[in-house]
């Protein structure tokens, strides 16, 4: 098939190097940035490890990418950690995973209060084990009144619960007269997702060469765009970051409008 032109995606080799400051508007985004992590297992065991040591190095990959998105004016990052679904693995890898999950939140709270990252999590959180919970709850607490750099962490979350959870929200106000069923639009089914207080998702990545979204952020991705890499989450760099960002960058976003009409307010904005 042949595409026009407007819609043809160079290869990456094609557009150089990266950079926020010499061929990237800081206006044009992505703004919010969503991580798929996936990986862990297989990288331990390219390496002759087991998985938990996998995750441990996956663990140990968050921070530089945390710091990688405010270097390039990213505002909202969002890390896929543990999925509903994630409960079926066997009981000796999810003890690990929550003791991992108290540990990164042990460790990093102090750094996210140092550079101002507030910390957001979505999901039913409510059934993580006590621990766990409670090193969330702390962290988020004590970075509550931060408003510019943004981490939500994705915890026994489910996109189709997320869903279920809105609309139980919704039909349970409907019944007690709060809400008009003839009302109801986007933007009230949106305010009781997990994620009212984020803007949607520009950019969706995942690693390991997988390409599926795993119950991750389904309606909010209705217009992000996608880039998949065979690199697995413990190798992942803030290198690999920027060139996800570079095909991002690559991209022309419309909206459902045409590609004149976004050429025309594009030349409006300068």
């Amino acid at each position: 098939m042949q595409y026009p032109e407007r819609l043809k995606i160079l290869p990456l080799s094609e557009i150089g190097d990266y950079s926020m400051t010499e061929n990237a508007s800081k206006h044009n985004g992505p703004d919010h940035i969503g991580i798929i992590m996936d990986g862990n297992g297989r990288w331990a065991q390219s390496q002759g490890l087991s998985r938990i040591k996998g995750h441990h190095q996956g663990v140990e990959t968050c921070r530089p990418i945390i710091e990688a998105c405010q270097e390039l004016d990213i505002h909202y990052l969002t890390l896929y950690a543990f999925s509903a679904e994630n409960w079926k693995r066997p009981e000796s890898e999810v003890n690990a995973l929550m003791e991992l999950l108290e540990l990164f939140l042990m460790n990093e709270t102090e750094t996210l209060v140092k550079q101002r990252v507030r910390l957001h999590a979505i999901g039913r959180v409510e059934d993580l084990p006590a621990r766990p919970r409670a090193a969330l709850k702390k962290a988020m607490d004590v970075t509550r009144e931060f408003d510019e750099w943004h981490l939500t962490l994705a915890l026994n979350y489910s996109s189709r619960n997320e869903i279920v959870d809105a609309t139980k929200a919704i039909a349970a106000k409907a019944a007690a007269g709060k809400l008009d069923p003839k009302d109801l639009d986007w933007e009230t089914i949106s305010d009781h997702l997990y994620t009212k207080e984020l803007p949607d998702p520009d950019l969706i990545v995942r690693t390991s060469g997988e390409t599926r979204l795993s119950n991750f952020l389904l309606m909010q991705s209705a217009y992000a765009e996608f880039y998949f890499t065979a690199t697995c989450w413990p190798d992942f760099t803030k290198a690999h970051l920027e060139e996800a960002i570079r095909s991002y960058h690559n991209r022309e976003r419309r909206f459902g409008r045409t590609g004149e009409q976004v050429d025309v307010e594009a030349s409006l904005s300068f």
